[in-house]
């Protein structure tokens, strides 16, 4: 009797502590901001651009346009967004993502948008271009701020296939509002600052150089930020909005495939808006189920 008694002695402090232990045990429930939570979309955006002074420099020329206008080119709603072969044409958004922390989430994507240069361009020529070299505008001599108003039969710079920026993104996700049966609806709002490279696909028409299409480039580099809504179903799917913007810096646009010492360069501001469709997986054990103990 007297080893029983020693024995429920000792082992009550370990039956109090596990019993404390328990009372304070939470669930932790499925939530797309948890930590191990991964994520991925697919959608489309439109985009606009302020203007800017765009330099172009090649053999015999090396002028610049200031105040030049640009605009996105959405394709128009139909077939080529669902055929698997053509959807990547219209101007879209990818990206997967990691909940590395809660609320905390580092992911990388890619943003097609499309750059025009628009028709009948208002803008200031400044700079050399030497004789012979367009005799298609007749442009030749040196320039200081002279006005023109350019023709896109004869003058042309775009990056429609297109002005691909690939980009890394902080993003802080907070939910606002869940509802439903095991919430199978819930709202979240995320917020984002992104860093990234601009791969260009480049088209320029200028002089007797007829449009070279599909000049490919890494032409410089991106910083932006991100604010969206983002509306959960059954914990697993969403579907999102977007705003963004920010700044970009085209170095060097190359604008003819086998002429590296042709190029573009300038710098401007952008906006963006997009509605993408995505899923959420919870990959990491502790978060894979509707009421894992935390302790």
């Amino acid at each position: 009797m007297k080893k029983i008694i020693l024995l429920l002695l000792l082992l009550t402090p370990i039956l109090a502590d596990a019993q404390i232990k328990n009372k304070h045990k939470k669930n932790k429930k499925k939530v797309s901001y948890a930590q191990g939570t991964l994520f991925g979309y697919w959608g489309y955006n439109r985009a606009g651009f302020t203007k800017s002074n765009i330099r172009f420099v090649g053999p015999g020329y090396d002028f610049t346009m200031a105040g030049a206008v640009a605009y996105d080119r959405p394709e128009e709603f139909g077939a080529r967004y669902f055929d698997p072969s053509k959807f990547t044409v219209p101007q879209f958004n990818a990206r997967i993502g990691y909940y590395f922390k809660d609320h905390w989430a580092i992911s990388f994507g890619y943003d097609h948008m499309k750059y025009i240069f628009a028709d009948n361009n208002q803008v200031q020529l400044s700079g050399t271009i030497d004789a012979g070299v367009d005799l298609v505008n007749n442009w030749e001599g040196t320039y200081n701020s002279e006005p023109i108003i350019t023709d896109r039969k004869t003058f042309h710079y775009e990056n429609s296939d297109g002005l691909n920026y690939l980009r890394f993104e902080l993003t802080r996700t907070d939910m606002m509002f869940n509802a439903g049966k095991n919430d199978w609806f819930a709202v979240s709002t995320n917020a984002g600052i992104a860093l990234g490279g601009i791969l260009s696909f480049n088209d320029f028409r200028f002089g007797t150089n007829h449009e070279d299409l599909r000049t490919i480039s890494l032409s410089g580099y991106g910083i932006s930020g991100h604010l969206g809504v983002r509306l959960e179903f059954f914990r697993h799917i969403f579907i999102q909005t977007s705003f963004g913007g920010g700044f970009m810096h085209q170095v060097k646009v190359r604008t003819r495939p086998n002429d590296p010492s042709s190029y573009a360069r300038h710098a401007y501001g952008y906006m963006e808006m997009n509605g993408v469709l995505g899923l959420l997986l919870y990959i990491r054990p502790t978060n894979s189920c509707d009421s894992c103990p935390v302790w």
